[in-house]
């Protein structure tokens, strides 16, 4: 294994208000080697990448390519020195097509200033068989899913012919096929002596990829090692400052009365004879392959989609629920898969945000009264360890586990007695998931009901009081907790029961 060094940062500092993102960073990527980035939410990692990338410009410090000095002024330059990133956050058109997302800022174009239209249907027909999708070339990706997306991202960064690339969360919405086939590209790459930057919080992929291992923690580098020569561990108690006993809190509760049960719920095409019940007091998860149709059905319970036949009981009375707000007023609020799309607003505050749904509750005598809100939405903040230099800071200035958790402050500001939380610790630290999973058993305590809808596995058995498992739109099965295992769930999730 190559001990060339690829890529150095020297001494990189970046400050944004009222908080230090960067203090006197150290950090090289040997070449042909996987280089894993670990450490909690806010801990600098994507900070840095970005300042890689061109997107951040540092206030001191120095990037080396090949040990040459260079500046990085912005993307387009970072690409041409031969590094790609592929973001956490999927920043998409919805409009756009397949190709002209393969293509964005590098369409081919003749002596004319005309767009090689045919050059890039056929590199796209061709990228899209080599990777076996099977996405029309002009498909728009508003008509895709969120795993979709994340394929086409990082088939485009590994399209450029890059020498350094950046995956940050790069399997946060993939299944596992998907993953085992990023794995094998990235073994391929490495083979071709290309540096991979891989930021991930599944530490069980990190030890199954990396060659190296850097953990962040507020802003400094704790240390650099080979991954041989650590464990998860101990990658843990370096990442969050202390070691870490128990990382499911789930406590075994007395279950009241049925507060939701849904009967035959069918909608067109996605899901048919959806059938099930939460009782207070309960965790129960929704497990499945992507498209199996967990999604599409709690998206029909929160009043975004329409349901063409079948019934909702909430607390023992019929509902029909036709729109968001009538979920609301009954008690049943929606965390989103894609907090990007359909969760914040990422050009107002976190206070605006984490108030948006709660906005009676501070306005009386026409007037909006703010010290209400703020003391009410800081108490909230305080119970959830959200990380924000002030309440004022635009919501898209934080990392993904405290935009998480300003978005479930939102929700519990409504006092729910139901909450649906769809893939709620996608792409987050260990530390953010021990206080979601907190809230969960909190919530559950109180007497109120949780739907957990999950591709990780592991959360779901130490979570869940009962799971049921999607496959191509039904339930195939239900599995009390004695029941649970890895092995049941993929057996109902593949329909081969």
């Amino acid at each position: 294994m190559s001990e060339e060094i690829k890529l150095r940062v020297s001494q990189i500092e970046k400050s944004f208000p009222g908080v230090k993102a960067l203090d006197k960073i150290d950090f090289s990527v040997r070449k042909g080697t996987v280089h894993a980035l670990c450490g909690e939410n806010g801990a600098g990692k994507s900070t840095l990448m970005k300042i890689i990338n061109g997107i951040y410009k540092p206030e001191a410090g120095q990037i080396y390519i090949d040990e040459q000095p260079v500046q990085v002024k912005d993307p387009i330059q970072a690409r041409n020195l031969g590094i790609a990133m592929i973001a956490q956050e999927l920043n998409y058109v919805p409009e756009m097509s397949v190709e002209e997302n393969l293509f964005l800022g590098r369409l081919p174009v003749n002596n004319f200033g005309k767009v090689k239209w045919r050059e890039v249907r056929q590199n796209t027909l061709k990228f899209l068989k080599d990777e076996g999708l099977h996405y029309k070339p002009d498909q728009k990706l508003k008509t895709l899913t969120v795993s979709d997306i994340q394929m086409l991202e990082i088939i485009k960064a590994i399209s450029n012919d890059a020498q350094v690339i950046v995956m940050d969360e790069p399997t946060s919405a993939i299944t596992q096929k998907e993953v085992d086939l990023l794995f094998k590209k990235i073994a391929l790459l490495k083979e071709k002596g290309v540096s991979i930057i891989y930021i991930s919080h599944k530490l069980d992929e990190v030890f199954q990829i990396a060659d190296d291992i850097t953990v962040f923690r507020d802003g400094t580098v704790v240390k650099s090692m080979r991954a041989d020569e650590t464990d998860i561990n101990e990658v843990i108690a370096m990442m969050v400052g202390r070691k870490m006993e128990n990382i499911y809190p789930k406590e075994k509760l007395q279950t009241g009365e049925t507060l939701l049960e849904v009967k035959d719920l069918c909608s067109d095409n996605l899901y048919e004879n959806v059938s099930f019940h939460l009782d207070r007091g309960e965790i129960i998860g929704f497990a499945g392959l992507v498209g199996a149709g967990r999604t599409e059905v709690m998206r029909s319970l929160f009043g975004l989609d329409s349901i063409s036949s079948g019934e909702v009981y909430i607390s023992g009375k019929k509902t029909s629920i036709r729109n968001v707000a009538g979920s609301i007023r009954n008690g049943m609020i929606m965390l989103s898969e894609d907090r990007r799309r359909y969760g914040i607003v990422p050009v107002r505050s976190v206070m605006e945000n984490a108030s948006l749904s709660s906005l009676e509750q501070f306005v009386y005598g026409g007037y909006a009264h703010r010290k209400k809100e703020k003391d009410t939405v800081k108490s909230y903040f305080h119970k959830m360890n959200v990380k924000t230099p002030t309440l004022e800071t635009s919501i898209q200035s934080l990392s993904g586990g405290n935009q998480q958790k300003v978005l479930l402050a939102k929700w519990m500001l409504r006092n729910p007695d139901i909450m649906i939380l769809d893939e709620p610790t996608r792409g987050i630290d260990v530390g953010a998931k021990f206080e979601i999973y907190k809230l969960m058993t909190e919530m559950a305590r109180e007497g109120k009901g949780v739907i957990m809808v999950s591709s990780e596995l592991p959360e779901l058995i130490g979570m869940c009081d009962r799971i049921y498992v999607m496959c191509q739109g039904r339930i195939e099965g239900e599995l009390q907790k004695e029941e649970f295992s890895q092995e049941a769930i993929m057996k109902f999730a593949t329909g081969t029961c």
